[in-house]
């Protein structure tokens, strides 16, 4: 599973800070993310959206098992006493939720079940009622621009972290929303990642910007936005090398990118994409997009309620 959230700054392009209190963390590969049904809902769009919440709960299988076995075990015919609740935030700190969620978990239930018997379902509603009050906020909506043409969108993050896969799936939903979209391939050192990127061009019907092994990516990225502004294309997705913020070199080269695009259009660019697989961990805000698989199809806006509530097992 894959998170996608947007830089707000354009002149550097490092990772933003880890969120302090954590957010679990989900599968690489895995499926999907929901909404939940809403009334009068077409059946068509309501059985697609059931689809969706079992892929997503079946890409989470492993980190809600480990979750709910836990809880599961403390909880079982048990009274809601100290030993519980500390047994209860070593499980879920174990589990990736971080220092901030487990206790505040532990003290809701402490306030108001402390001395009664708890059933498991009652600790994963108030741990998925924890888990959405913290990420609901900063669910957000990559928006476009329409005056802006091209649209620039810089994708960045470490190796294999699904940059390529995500222009792909970007891609085809632009196209299929009738916009005119160009790739351009800006890991210039990596042949593979290049032939990667025409195969999806091919498949989306998206035309790629290439240029010859080892050539300066900011350049390329140059020429691809004046390239795309010629066609009148709406859209322009820019691949980049897998890089760690620690990369002084490698760093200096997306700021490059970045100063080499304003020549073109001093707002450009104009949204910049942090690629995190989720095994990473505690990141994210703000969150846009959650993937789901490897196809261009396996991508969803982000839903908090859907997210935390497949994560311990629970009905949308």
């Amino acid at each position: 599973m894959r998170f996608w959230r947007r830089r707000e700054e354009t002149e550097t392009t490092g990772p933003l800070e880890d969120d302090a209190d954590g957010l679990p963390s989900g599968e690489s590969g895995a499926d999907a993310l929901v909404e939940v049904s809403e009334p009068g809902l077409a059946p068509q769009a309501a059985e697609e959206r059931h689809r969706w919440f079992g892929r997503l709960r079946a890409g989470m299988a492993r980190s809600s098992a480990r979750l709910n076995q836990g809880i599961n075990t403390i909880f079982n015919r048990r009274r809601l006493d100290d030993e519980a609740l500390l047994e209860l935030e070593e499980l879920l700190i174990s589990s990736d939720m971080g220092i901030g969620v487990a206790g505040e978990v532990a003290e809701t239930l402490r306030k108001t079940r402390f001395n009664q018997e708890v059933s498991p379902e009652e600790v994963r509603t108030a741990l998925a009622d924890q888990v959405i009050r913290l990420v609901e906020p900063v669910m957000k909506p990559l928006r476009l621009d329409v005056t802006k043409k091209p649209f620039a969108i810089l994708v960045v993050g470490v190796n294999g972290s699904g940059k390529t896969t995500t222009i792909a799936k970007l891609a085809k939903q632009y196209r299929d929303n009738g916009h005119k979209v160009v790739l351009a391939a800006g890991d210039t050192f990596r042949a593979a990642a290049v032939e990667q990127l025409q195969i999806w061009g091919e498949r989306t019907g998206c035309p790629v910007v290439v240029r010859p092994e080892g050539s300066d990516a900011a350049g390329l990225a140059y020429d691809a936005m004046i390239e795309a502004r010629a066609a009148g294309s709406d859209i322009l997705l820019i691949d980049t090398a897998g890089r760690l913020h620690n990369k002084a070199n490698l760093m200096a080269e997306l700021q490059k990118i970045v100063r080499v695009l304003k020549k073109v259009d001093p707002l450009a660019p104009h949204a910049v994409l942090l690629v995190l697989d989720a095994t990473t961990g505690q990141n994210g805000i703000p969150i846009h997009a959650i993937g789901v698989g490897e196809t261009v199809d396996d991508l969803r806006p982000f839903e908090a309620r859907a997210y935390a509530r497949s994560l311990v097992g629970l009905d949308p």
